[in-house]
């Protein structure tokens, strides 16, 4: 008689969370891609740690990539359940996550401005717009409303002026997950507030990151459904989709 496998048992290792996998979250018992998913394993010291790039050695737990989830499982005493062994989860496990995720969403974006893919600069960015080389517009969460406005009125009138050939429904998402420090440090300059992402691989992992911080931060799991809701005090996990109009 075969034993029974619990789904949400620990993996047998990072070489099974190949993209498109799928597993259950230990938290909400619901089966997701492992990209809407964090891995834990546990360290040396015992204690649970998130494993981003999910390369770290070991079984690793999935939880559902919300700060309430993480929250949640190491509140409850999820990750010594799963893991069936005493395991170390830190009141300030989701917090520290976070910090995590931002720094990737950091290092990415300086990898992005390497490779010559980031304008900073009220001008440059404008620029960006009008010639229709942005992928996306960054804000800093901590920058003041009028240049915000601004540049995201920018955007929507460069949008109408794409022409006919072009995809008018393409996404250029507005992403405010960055404090102003954050953009200094990423670009490293001082006082960025604004600036755009241009079209190119090390662009698009800065945007993969982005959206990764930005549902963690934004999604109303409840511990559950993961679904999205506006945020209702800040600016500072924001992302504003503005949709290509026809003329």
């Amino acid at each position: 008689m075969l034993a029974h496998v619990d789904p949400a048992d620990p993996d047998h290792g990072p070489r099974t969370a190949k993209p498109g996998t799928e597993r259950m979250c230990v938290v909400t018992r619901q089966v997701r891609p492992v990209d809407e998913l964090i891995r834990f394993v546990v360290a040396p010291d015992g204690a649970a740690v998130p494993d981003l790039k999910r390369k770290l050695p070991g079984r690793g737990l999935w939880v559902t990539a919300t700060h309430g989830a993480v929250a949640d499982a190491a509140k409850r005493g999820l990750f010594s359940r799963g893991f069936k062994k005493n395991v170390k989860a830190a009141p300030s496990l989701a917090d520290d996550t976070e910090r995590l995720l931002a720094r990737g969403v950091v290092e990415a974006l300086a990898m992005a401005a390497k490779a010559s893919l980031v304008v900073a600069g009220f001008g440059k960015v404008e620029d960006a717009l009008d010639r229709h080389q942005a992928v996306a517009l960054l804000h800093a969460s901590d920058g003041a409303e009028d240049g915000i406005r601004k540049l995201d009125a920018k955007l929507m009138a460069a949008n109408r002026q794409i022409p006919d050939d072009r995809d008018k429904m393409t996404s250029i998402p507005v992403i405010s997950a960055l404090t102003s420090a954050e953009l200094d440090l990423a670009l490293g300059r001082s006082n960025v507030i604004h600036a755009a992402v241009l079209a190119g691989p090390a662009g698009k992992t800065f945007l993969s990151r982005s959206q990764i911080l930005v549902r963690y931060r934004m999604a109303n799991d409840g511990g559950t459904d993961g679904k999205t809701a506006p945020d209702k005090t800040t600016a500072n996990s924001q992302t504003r989709p503005a949709r290509h109009r026809a003329p």
